[in-house]
């Protein structure tokens, strides 16, 4: 399965919108794949926690109570969380 992923890296770069329409369609078939897509990049340092909550539809805090409870490990929040933070804030008001 390695070389679809990688093929449809390739696709990505002259039809994302294909692509992104693909895994828009994987993820609303299959929540549990997406969640462990977000979970896995907020661990791998690629995502910050608000963004996680964004892409799962749910408050930072909300998120936040999600992982303590499953043993998530929580990173201090940065400067750069707190403006995606506020960001968000404001997509939600």
């Amino acid at each position: 399965m390695l070389w679809e992923i990688e093929e449809l890296k390739k696709i990505s770069q002259s039809k994302p919108e294909a692509v992104k329409y693909a895994l828009n369609k994987l993820f609303s078939d299959n929540p549990e794949i997406k969640r462990a897509v977000v979970v896995n990049a907020y661990l791998d340092k690629k995502i910050n926690l608000s963004k996680a909550a964004e892409e799962l539809g749910l408050h930072r805090l909300e998120l936040e109570k999600q992982f303590e409870l499953e043993g998530i490990p929580l990173r201090k929040i940065s400067g750069e969380d707190i403006e995606a933070e506020a960001a968000a804030i404001k997509r939600w008001e």
